[in-house]
């Protein structure tokens, strides 16, 4: 087999992913494997796809967000426009994780605050209780 191919099984291997995964990308159209009858073989330009698709996926971003920035590649503008609009979705969704990031500390600290009053209830409850014995 050819050095810059790889099987499915391999592909599976080196990305810690499952048949059904890659095979879904695929369907989306965000990988196109070389078919040879029920064979698929993806190439360097898959595999960088995928490690991308893995990444991004990783940071939040859609399945749509993924297209597009990976369909800019082939701009031919150096990947100027590619990484100005990564740049800009990951932005993007940075600013939505630290929101998330924030209200999730104000959450923790609430159930905290609750945990705190059960606790000093939990214990003036068993005073009363043992006083009443």
């Amino acid at each position: 087999m050819i050095d810059d191919v790889m099987t499915i099984r391999q592909m599976c291997d080196a990305f810690d992913v499952t048949p059904r995964t890659l095979r879904f990308y695929e369907s989306k159209e965000l990988l196109s494997p070389v078919r040879q009858g029920q064979r698929r073989f993806f190439t360097r330009r898959d595999r960088a796809r995928l490690k991308l698709i893995l990444r991004g996926k990783r940071f939040g971003f859609s399945l749509e967000d993924m297209r597009q920035l990976l369909d800019l590649y082939d701009r031919g503008d150096q990947q100027y426009t590619q990484i100005a609009a990564a740049y800009e979705v990951a932005r993007e969704r940075l600013a939505d994780m630290e929101r998330q990031r924030a209200e999730l500390d104000t959450a923790i600290a609430e159930l905290r605050e609750q945990m705190t009053w059960g606790e000093r209830m939990l214990a003036s409850l068993k005073d009363n209780r043992d006083a009443a014995e």
